[in-house]
C-alpha cells in the first residue's frame, strides 16, 4: 500500500502527527492517547498497515 493512502486513512480517522523521529513519523490518536510509528517507505506492507491501525485503535484500512 502507498504511504500516502495510509496517511490519509490515519488523518480521516482523527490521528495526528505527534513528531518526526530519525526514521519514522510518530502518529497519535488524541481520542485515546495511543501512539504508533509510521516508517518513511514509499510502500508499506498491508500487514504492517493493519498493525499500525490496531495500535492506534482505529478501523482497519482496506
Amino acid at each position: 500500500m502507498k504511504r500516502g493512502d495510509l496517511l490519509r486513512h490515519l488523518e480521516r480517522s482523527g490521528c495526528q502527527l505527534d513528531h518526526e523521529g530519525s526514521r519514522h513519523s510518530i502518529y497519535v490518536n488524541p481520542a485515546n492517547g495511543k501512539k504508533a510509528p509510521l516508517p518513511r517507505h514509499m510502500e508499506i506492507d498491508d500487514r504492517l498497515a493493519r498493525r499500525i491501525c490496531g495500535q492506534l485503535q482505529i478501523p482497519q484500512i482496506g
